[in-house]
């Protein structure tokens, strides 16, 4: 009796303790999510409310841009980075500390499993984060080295930057509300349908069984301090100088990604299919999607090309899928980028009719 008495109390104590490390987890995020995206995004609304538009293209002018230089390759990194450094920390600060404060158990009865309810509450999780899908992918990973199933850590990733909802208000002030409407259900079909079947295509993964899940040896010994900064170390070892270096790469290949021939190609499908393969590829901060279809079709860009652009910027990226590389399949990956460029190219197509 006194050994039965024992374990209730010592698993009451680990629960207690569980809780608490949570709410930690919880207070810390929504701290950084109020000050780096909460705070600042609803200022921007007032914004795009009054003058229906958020900014300038990170892009430039688009008759000014056309032509290769280093100096415009080396001011869109600076603008970049400027845009996203506070997010992109905030991203690796959660992605550590997802490792480290959130217990295996609780994460694996919600997420653990490939089904679709699984990828629902993940996908349905990411909609406060409203992170670019860079600055996400350090919390994905973070999510994986937890055990947490394929497709929930890709809806996850995935649901940040296209069901954030600060976009989508963005959108519908700047744009208009078909291309808001598009925009939402592609992100629908993306974070919660693509994720899932991609899960599908994951052979050898099989869901956890909590019954006899069994923590790693060193996820609750030795000091939090350490296990944290060996976690936050390895993201920053591991995935800062790929996501530099792959962004100086695809600042350079922009005058090629984004040529402009696609300014005069009105409603082509020709610009439509090129522009969802330069979208996917292509990186760039939240919401910048929507300036630069914005400035675009101001320049004769079609609604059908522009829609593809609104679909596939945000969604992914060439950086971004390098980041979460080593955390899921190539041919999850590859599943997820071929996705994209049809979805997007699904989207231009409707938005010709615009």
């Amino acid at each position: 009796m006194a050994v039965v008495n024992h374990t209730a109390k010592s698993e009451q104590q680990s629960g207690k303790k569980a809780a608490w490390l949570a709410v930690l987890f919880l207070v810390i995020a929504g701290f950084g999510l109020f000050y780096v995206k909460w705070w600042p995004y609803y200022e921007k609304s007032l914004l795009a409310a009054h003058t229906h538009s958020i900014g300038t293209s990170i892009l430039g002018d688009p008759g000014k841009s056309a032509s290769f230089s280093w100096d415009g390759t080396f001011q869109y990194v600076i603008a970049y980075f400027q845009a996203v450094w506070k997010a992109a920390v905030l991203g690796i600060l959660l992605g550590s500390l997802v490792q480290v404060l959130l217990p295996s158990a609780w994460l694996l009865k919600v997420l653990g499993k490939t089904s679709f309810g699984s990828t629902v509450i993940a996908g349905a999780s990411a909609i406060p984060g409203m992170m670019c899908t860079c600055c996400a992918a350090p919390i994905a990973v973070g999510l994986r080295k937890k055990q947490v199933s394929t497709p929930a850590a890709l809806a996850f990733w995935i649901g940040n930057p296209m069901l954030n909802p600060a976009t989508l208000i963005f959108m519908a002030f700047v744009l208009s509300w078909k291309f808001t409407l598009l925009r939402i259900v592609a992100g629908l079909i993306m974070t919660f349908g693509v994720s899932w079947l991609a899960g599908r295509l994951v052979k050898n993964e099989q869901p956890v069984d909590i019954r006899q899940f069994e923590p790693d040896a060193g996820e609750n010994n030795g000091s939090f301090f350490l296990r944290w900064g060996k976690a936050a170390g390895n993201m920053i070892l591991y995935l800062v100088p790929a996501y530099l270096l792959s962004v100086v790469v695809l600042s350079a290949a922009r005058f090629w990604l984004f040529p402009a021939f696609g300014l005069h190609a009105g409603n082509s499908i020709t610009a439509v299919i090129l522009l969802a393969l330069a979208g996917m590829l292509f990186v760039i901060p939240t919401a910048a999607e929507i300036p630069i279809v914005q400035t675009m079709m101001a320049f004769g860009l079609g609604t059908g090309p522009a829609s593809a652009l609104l679909v596939t910027l945000p969604a992914i990226s060439l950086p971004s899928l390098i980041m979460v590389g080593r955390s899921f399949s190539k041919q999850t990956l590859l599943f997820v980028a071929a996705s994209c460029v049809v979805i997007g190219i699904a989207a231009g197509l409707c938005g010709m009719f615009f």
